[in-house]
């Protein structure tokens, strides 16, 4: 019998609305502990870990939570994790956990996008198919997967789409890699690769700015005058800014801080395709490093996880490519 562990952390999944005012808030206690009562063939144990809505989920929870799914999943004789998430941050925890999990058992992820009490509320039927993907061993070495609304996806390319849609979560340029039904859980494509980094403490502060039309060389002067450790800037297009952007992030590259490009786009990667002012190729000459794709709040946490193994800027580019 598999032996799975359901890591709760809060966020809409575990809240209720006040049928009165309307407001959505946490619960005392988590109202998923009766959805697995009935779940045939599995051993369960439930952690309350946390009990945050998911804006207050921060770089020092998710290291934690790390450290405490390698601990079950290794020591403990765990055979998968599912941990409950609320869904505004729940793309940036599951990238941080597929890039520092050291184990190769299945990690899932899942969340809600209406509270427990809610008409059609989501979260139940959710977790249930979260905990069989755990269970399947087609979700061995595949990294952290993101379960809802029956669709697998992985953690990298997973990303919320919509506000209050609960078919938010999407992965824009590949899709979901499987899906979930009442026979079973299929997978219909594999990660060819996965980014592993043993971390055990962050130290580093990496920023994200997003660029717009006109955007003047202010913001980036003012990011030269506090501590940073990295910068990430969601371009245009390919890869390119504004022109008057270009010499305050020199200023920053002159001082050994690495730059990370990615584009504010959802499809597509940056490249160094364009030779005018601001544009991709005079940025790849600068120094600046691309990405493959990824988005901006996963870049942030990328670099922030990389910049504990190296501050060399060709090795991060390595480490972006992939």
């Amino acid at each position: 019998m598999k032996k799975i562990l359901i890591i709760h952390t809060g966020g809409t999944i575990a809240m209720s609305e006040d049928r009165q005012t309307g407001a959505v808030k946490p619960n005392l206690e988590n109202p998923l502990h009766e959805t697995i009562m009935n779940i045939q063939a599995v051993h369960i144990d439930v952690e309350d870990f946390l009990n945050v809505p998911s804006p207050h989920i921060t770089p020092s929870h998710m290291i934690t939570l790390s450290k405490r799914i390698d601990y079950c999943l290794m020591d403990q004789g765990y055979d998968g994790v599912v941990i409950t998430h609320g869904t505004d941050t729940l793309e940036e925890t599951a990238y941080f956990l597929d890039l520092t999990v050291q184990s190769n058992k299945p990690v899932v992820i899942t969340g809600a996008m209406r509270s427990s009490n809610e008409l059609g509320s989501d979260g139940p039927h959710n977790l249930i198919s979260s905990i069989h993907t755990a269970m399947s061993d087609s979700a061995i070495d595949k990294g952290v997967l993101v379960v809802l609304n029956d669709e697998i996806h992985t953690a990298k390319n997973a990303t919320k789409t919509h506000t209050s849609n609960i078919a938010t979560f999407q992965s824009p340029q590949y899709g979901p890699i499987g899906i979930v039904t009442k026979r079973g859980v299929f997978f219909h494509h594999s990660p060819t690769q996965r980014d592993q980094f043993k971390v055990e403490e962050l130290h580093h502060k990496v920023l994200l700015l997003k660029a717009v039309a006109g955007m003047e060389s202010d913001i980036i002067n003012a990011l030269c005058n506090i501590h940073l450790d990295g910068l990430v800037v969601e371009a245009l297009g390919q890869g390119n800014l504004p022109p008057e952007t270009i010499k305050p992030l020199k200023k920053l590259i002159d001082r050994n801080i690495p730059v990370v490009l990615v584009s504010r786009c959802f499809n597509g990667i940056v490249q160094d395709i364009y030779g005018y002012e601001g544009g991709g190729k005079q940025l790849k000459d600068m120094g600046v490093i691309f990405t493959n794709g990824i988005n901006g709040q996963k870049a942030r946490i990328k670099l922030m996880v990389a910049l504990e193994r190296t501050r060399d800027v060709q090795e991060l580019q390595k480490i972006f490519q992939q």
